[in-house]
């Protein structure tokens, strides 16, 4: 009994920074999920909102006000600023973003929006622990169609 006096205190030494690690670790995984989930959403409200507009001028700066009030809505901070990529399609040929809006009505036409963010896990870090946590880039896209049948310019 008396050489098991002790054992305690090194087992907790020992087992203490491997359950640190792992606790980080979920932070880590349920961050990333929350982020893909945000993400997403931003690029559906994003493409929606273009796909609205009459233009593309107006559809670009409604996707990016859209995407930036989802994301905030949501608590996704970004490391900088969420990054934007625009394309279109008219008929079935895959065009720009501004090419869409100028296909004539009648002829089916979408506009796709990326949402890339890189999601920063700065406040995840544990002192002492020599732990290298870069942010993740999440990225998603979504395609939304324009009204066939209005005129667009």
């Amino acid at each position: 009994m008396a050489r098991d006096r002790g054992s305690v205190s090194i087992e907790v030494a020992v087992l203490a920074p491997a359950f640190i690690g792992m606790m980080v670790l979920a932070g880590v995984a349920g961050r990333t999920a929350v982020a893909d989930e945000a993400v997403e959403s931003a690029a559906h409200d994003a493409a929606r909102a273009a796909s609205i507009a009459r233009d593309a001028r107006a559809g670009r700066a409604a996707a990016t006000e859209a995407a930036q009030r989802q994301l905030d809505w949501s608590g996704l901070h970004c490391i900088a600023p969420p990054a934007l990529a625009f394309k279109g399609s008219v008929g079935s040929e895959e065009t720009s973003f501004r090419d869409a809006y100028g296909g004539a009505a009648g002829v089916p036409a979408t506009v796709t929006v990326r949402v890339t963010c890189t999601v920063s896990f700065d406040d995840l870090r544990a002192r002492g622990l020599p732990l290298a946590l870069d942010g993740k880039t999440v990225s998603a896209s979504f395609t939304s169609p324009l009204d066939t049948y209005r005129s667009r310019g």
